[in-house]
């Protein structure tokens, strides 16, 4: 027969809305530090397009930190979320970014070939890379936060004046 666990019942962990709201924040802190650490180091704009303005980029982001949050909801409504599921929300969030970029070029522009342009260039300067591995990483933590179940360290003699 096993003794009782001398600390208590286990914590319950951060709830799924918390570590939503929690790692959805973080993503969109850490994507635009990304974004901003990428136009500083390579000394050009994210989308460098004259006159379309800062909407399709504006745009983009308020689809991925959507998509962000939805992708983690589904995640965590599990009782015990699965890391696997974070390249699953990191490639979904990349893309998501990607095709609203498009289509936000696109009625901008009214160009089907600057809004394509516009895209491969999000791919191959990298863009598209950071706000993935963002999405990796805060996904991740999210997970993290709902697993973990941790709470206050407790010596075994402290207990509740209720128990």
């Amino acid at each position: 027969m096993s003794s009782p666990n001398p600390r208590g019942p286990e914590s319950a962990g951060v709830s799924a809305v918390l570590a939503v709201v929690l790692a959805t924040i973080g993503f969109f802190a850490l994507a635009v530090f990304g974004l901003g650490a990428l136009t500083v180091a390579t000394d050009t704009d994210i989308i460098a397009v004259e006159g379309l303005g800062p909407l399709p980029g504006a745009g983009g982001m308020l689809v991925a930190v959507l998509t962000f949050a939805v992708g983690l909801w589904i995640a965590l409504r599990r009782s015990h979320p699965s890391f696997l599921s974070v390249p699953g929300i990191a490639v979904g969030v990349g893309l998501a970014h990607l095709v609203a970029v498009w289509i936000g070029v696109l009625v901008g522009s009214g160009d089907v070939v600057i809004a394509t342009v516009v895209a491969g260039e999000l791919v191959s300067r990298g863009p598209s890379l950071v706000i993935l591995l963002v999405a990796a990483v805060a996904a991740w933590s999210g997970i993290a936060l709902r697993r973990t179940r941790a709470s206050h360290p407790r010596w075994p003699w402290e207990k509740d004046d209720d128990e």
